[in-house]
């Protein structure tokens, strides 16, 4: 029987010691709410508005400064129409320019591609 406590996380298929897993900094929550927000053509205040929360709070999760809610994100893509899974598994997503990514940046891209 398979252990299913919160210390164990789903990786294709396969139950591992959360602290294997990898955790979504603020910074690339951020970065994938920008990303789908440009794929919409949407301007921030576009994307508030729709979401029902401040401009001003759209551009602290895009710049990494804040950490939403589950709620908060919820709604964000809601207004998006992307799903919460869909959020956070996006494999198509690619940074325009990995040369422009500082090395913590690099360092998380390397994480996630040698993850695939």
């Amino acid at each position: 029987m398979q252990d299913y406590s919160f210390n164990n996380k789903l990786k294709n298929g396969v139950y591992l010691n959360y602290s294997e897993a990898r955790i979504m900094d603020n910074y690339e929550i951020g970065r994938r709410i920008a990303y789908h927000r440009n794929k919409k053509s949407w301007n921030r205040n576009q994307l508030a508005n729709k979401a029902g929360i401040s401009p001003t709070y759209i551009y602290q999760l895009e710049s990494g400064k804040k950490n939403p809610t589950v709620q908060c994100l919820g709604y964000i893509c809601d207004a998006l129409n992307v799903s919460l899974q869909q959020f956070f598994s996006d494999e198509n997503e690619k940074p325009d320019n990995v040369n422009q990514l500082n090395s913590k940046q690099r360092f998380l891209l390397n994480e996630f591609l040698s993850s695939l």
